[in-house]
């Protein structure tokens, strides 16, 4: 994501003279906020850019400006894999594939060896090593607190062969009984649910307003508009509430790692 806005909203707050408190407090956001809007790691929703355009005395600029459409480009994940990293609470939802932080590298490279158009094997290792390195933010034992929401399609279509599906399945088992992460399916007898245009992720932080994350066909979008997300976490929330319950949910994805070959002996 380019920076040109926040190095044009750094410039305005020195010339204005302010600390990064000090907008933080007369535009009621916190001072991090601030400090990730101006490193490019964030882009404010239209209601704070109105606030830090009255702070700041610069009209509307702030606010007409925002770069909400450049987010859907073909480097579309990096502002949500920063997020993501620094997130303390992450609620996927996954139509087609397992969550990128839960791939094993089997499944990841499966995956990412099938985009259009090719990539060289060179390439590939690449992009398998930078998908591995999301799944760093399970290495604390609790935090960030994740919970997936897969779509019984995640589990059921066979990537990269049955054995690569077996120790995938079995590898996010491994997460649920750590108490590591929640996981709960959403099974194919449900029918339509609220989720089925496609993939999104939920994040919480510490000192900063939530996000979603929503991603398509070789498009996606990060989402930081209050409304926008109360309205995403509000579609999640039907969906969960109709899917398995987690021990259920266990139970259904250690027998269907059975049916990619798994053995328990």
């Amino acid at each position: 994501m380019s920076n040109s806005y926040g190095d044009w909203f750094k410039e305005q707050r020195l010339a204005a003279g302010l600390t990064q408190q000090e907008l933080a407090d007369a535009s009621v956001m916190t001072r991090s906020h601030i400090a990730h809007i101006e490193a490019g790691r964030r882009i404010p929703s239209k209601e704070d850019a109105r606030r830090l355009d009255k702070a700041l005395n610069t009209g509307n600029v702030l606010s007409s400006f925002l770069p909400e459409d450049h987010a859907a480009v073909a480097d579309y994940f990096g502002a949500a894999r920063l997020l993501e990293q620094q997130a303390v609470m992450i609620r996927e939802f996954a139509l087609s594939f397992v969550p990128g932080i839960l791939q094993t590298e089997s499944y990841a490279r499966a995956v990412l060896s099938t985009s259009f158009p090719p990539v060289s094997e060179k390439e590939c290792d690449r992009l398998v090593v930078t998908r591995l390195e999301r799944a760093r933010v399970l290495a604390h034992p609790v935090r960030p607190v994740v919970w997936a929401l897969l779509d019984e399609a995640v589990l059921r279509r066979t990537v990269g062969g049955p054995g690569v599906m077996a120790e995938q399945i079995m590898r996010i088992v491994g997460l649920v009984e750590e108490r590591r992460v929640r996981v709960h399916v959403l099974p194919f007898g449900l029918g339509v649910h609220p989720l089925m245009q496609g993939m999104l992720t939920l994040m919480r932080f510490e000192d900063q307003p939530p996000v979603a994350y929503a991603e398509g066909i070789q498009v996606g979008k990060v989402h930081d508009s209050p409304a926008m997300v109360e309205r995403l976490e509000g579609a999640y929330d039907l969906a969960l509430g109709d899917a398995m319950p987690l021990q259920e949910s266990l139970a259904f994805m250690r027998a269907t790692a059975r049916d990619h070959g798994y053995r328990d002996d």
